[in-house]
């Protein structure tokens, strides 16, 4: 009989790396296939059939150069176990964007958002450190808060019990008489959070070794965008910028469809976006591959309009921050996205917009120019729910890359390393 031996996969929670019943007493974990196709790697919220998925990341092959490969199979795209299954390994590691330093300017300030399963808020306590913690009441599970804005303390709305901005539990109503009960240990769970440039930066992974502290610049900028950083800065990406707005666009398809769009290259530029096409000169497009960034820079490809009116610049910058984040750095302007996934076919793409402060008030441009951007993104939508269309159709399986699509080639090669059991 094949045995297949390997370390504990490293998405598993602590708690079930040490159940037993998964995998055998073995030093080296070692389990047969017959025995592991009938397993199913389990948290609290999902069950995965490790054969099923196993089979379905392997049908995609990181080794075979771009000019023989083939793109991943559309079960990426819309099987439900797939998706449930790269919460875990593709968002629940590394450092992911999740706002903007703006957001938590002053004291008091907080944020709340999601992130696949996982509720967060991020604060600014009343000394100025920044925390963020799973936003789930300790004590029945209620979400803490919403919104954004300012408070001096977290109010659960379904008991009353009240944290600190720090995190601590700091009164627990109704719960005299109650035996083995500690407010020091009923505390909000805390996660990793950092700030590089102008955004905000989560972890979903433990931070009880860390105690929820900041890290610095210098270690988010090594994990979160490797050697890219020095070329980012260079491009702007984390210059001083006023904010502007935010915009969000909930869209029907899988997450990584709209990723996809985005790392074509400017493949489909001429031929979806004419009015973008107007202002770029595609013959200039160049594309640089970093660990796990990939930065796509074209010139401006139309001079100022009679009336003034420039939004590209010279030269645009597109970088996509592996998995799910983008920042477009073009002329005075700089938008990012940030793609969440709902589900196997719906995500929500939130935009926001930053800008040079000398035009901060000038309210005519930036009117202009959100309308110009709104277009392009309409656009963007028709073709990404139409693409996920037509993956759901029994007509596709898999597809080819053009040259230009090295971006989006290297995308996937991240995934398949993170997907692979």
């Amino acid at each position: 009989m094949t045995t297949l031996t390997a370390t504990v996969p490293e998405f598993l929670p602590p708690s079930l790396k040490s159940t037993r019943g998964y995998f055998n007493s073995h030093s080296e974990f070692g389990v047969s296939i017959s025995k592991f196709s009938r397993r199913r790697f389990h948290n609290p919220t999902r069950v995965f059939a490790v054969s099923d998925i196993s089979k379905l990341v392997t049908e995609f092959d990181p080794k075979i150069p771009l000019e023989r490969a083939s793109t991943p199979p559309s079960s990426w795209y819309t099987d439900p176990q797939f998706y449930s299954f790269e919460l875990d390994r593709v968002f629940y590691g590394g450092w992911q964007a999740v706002g903007y330093s703006d957001q938590i300017k002053e004291s008091r300030d907080f944020f709340t958002g999601r992130l696949g399963d996982v509720e967060f808020v991020v604060c600014r306590d009343e000394n100025g450190k920044i925390h963020a913690f799973h936003n789930v009441c300790s004590h029945h599970a209620s979400i803490l808060a919403s919104g954004n804005g300012r408070k001096s303390c977290f109010v659960c709305p379904y008991h009353g019990w009240t944290y600190s901005l720090s995190g601590s539990l700091v009164k627990a109503t109704r719960m005299s008489g109650i035996q083995n009960f500690s407010l020091s240990e009923m505390g909000l769970k805390p996660l990793r959070v950092a700030v590089w440039g102008p955004f905000v930066l989560l972890k979903v992974t433990a931070a009880t070794s860390r105690n929820g502290e900041v890290e610095t610049d210098e270690l988010v900028a090594s994990e979160w965008l490797g050697t890219s950083v020095g070329r980012l800065s260079q491009g702007g990406v984390d210059s001083p910028l006023s904010y502007i707005c935010r915009r969000e666009y909930t869209i029907d398809c899988n997450w990584k469809v709209f990723c996809d769009n985005y790392l074509d290259g400017g493949y489909h530029v001429p031929y979806a976006h004419k009015g973008l096409m107007s202002g770029l000169d595609l013959e200039t497009y160049s594309t640089t591959i970093f660990e796990k960034v990939s930065i796509q820079e074209c010139g401006g490809g139309s001079k100022v309009g009679e009336d003034g009116f420039d939004r590209l610049g010279s030269e645009a910058l597109y970088a996509f921050v592996y998995p799910n984040f983008m920042i477009n750095r073009y002329g005075p302007w700089m938008d990012t996205n940030l793609v969440l996934p709902l589900g196997p076919r719906k995500c929500k793409v939130v935009f926001d917009y930053f800008l040079d402060p000398s035009l901060k008030d000038d309210e005519a441009f930036i009117k202009r120019s959100l309308e110009e951007s709104d277009r392009v993104q309409m656009e963007d939508v028709m073709l990404c729910e139409s693409v996920q269309r037509g993956l759901e159709s029994q007509a596709y399986d898999k597809g080819r890359y053009a040259l230009v699509e090295k971006p989006m080639r290297h995308f996937h090669c991240l995934l398949h390393h993170n997907l692979k059991l």
